[in-house]
């Protein structure tokens, strides 16, 4: 998968609708929605190491970076992803393999050898992070996601709400789990992604008048509460 441009912003509820109202005309609605909604859950939980590096390098905005996360979709612990994320002077890239309910577990305890005994480079990767920055499970952040996609140029409009981050635990299949909020339940975090070239009729449907881009980390976000 080649690199890939990506805006994001902070949007209250009355922008959430307008922008959805415009959109829904010329996207198509993604396929992994739940049942009846409009929204699938999406659970991660992001790797860090004790001196915070993935989250000191995304406050300090630094124009090479990785991070690594476990993710799950509509508390379906079947279908699991490993993934890397990097960002390359404002360029994002993201390589996901499938993974295991038992492989996460393992992981989660320390148990990694299987890692590097992987025929899968990303898996092989995660273990040289583990080892060499002492890299481990660190915070679950959990949220629903509206997307809306669109072939020409390959965008995808997200609109990620009810941002939630797990206290201190790993339990990353624990549907129970107790969360909290980092940020004021009325936002909204708007992201646009695509390939080589936005199409301006999109653009133009999700103009904000003078808001600005921001650089939005979920991650970091729910970092602040453990």
């Amino acid at each position: 998968m080649d690199f890939r441009s990506e805006l994001k912003h902070y949007i209250n509820y009355q922008d959430y609708l307008i922008i959805r109202s415009k959109i829904s005309n010329f996207l198509t609605l993604d396929k992994n929605v739940y049942k009846d909604s409009f929204e699938y859950k999406i659970r991660s939980i992001y790797f860090d190491n004790f001196n915070n590096k993935v989250l000191e390098e995304k406050l300090l905005g630094l124009n090479k970076r990785d991070k690594f996360r476990i993710r799950l979709y509509n508390d379906d612990d079947s279908f699991i992803r490993l993934e890397k994320k990097s960002k390359i002077n404002g360029l994002c890239k993201k390589i996901s393999e499938p993974i295991t309910k038992d492989e996460v577990l393992k992981i989660i305890n320390n148990d990694i050898e299987f890692l590097i005994k992987s025929q899968k480079q990303l898996f092989q990767d995660l273990y040289i992070k583990m080892k060499t920055e002492f890299l481990k499970p660190k915070t679950i952040v959990d949220y629903e996601r509206e997307a809306y996609i669109y072939k020409i140029g390959n965008v995808r409009i997200t609109f990620d709400k009810n941002l939630r981050t797990g206290i201190v635990s790993n339990d990353i299949f624990n549907k129970e789990l107790c969360t909290i909020s980092p940020i004021n339940k009325d936002y909204i975090v708007l992201e646009v992604k695509y390939d080589e070239f936005l199409p301006e009729f999109i653009l133009n449907l999700i103009q904000l008048g003078e808001r600005s881009k921001t650089s939005i980390s979920k991650y970091a976000l729910c970092r602040m509460y453990g």
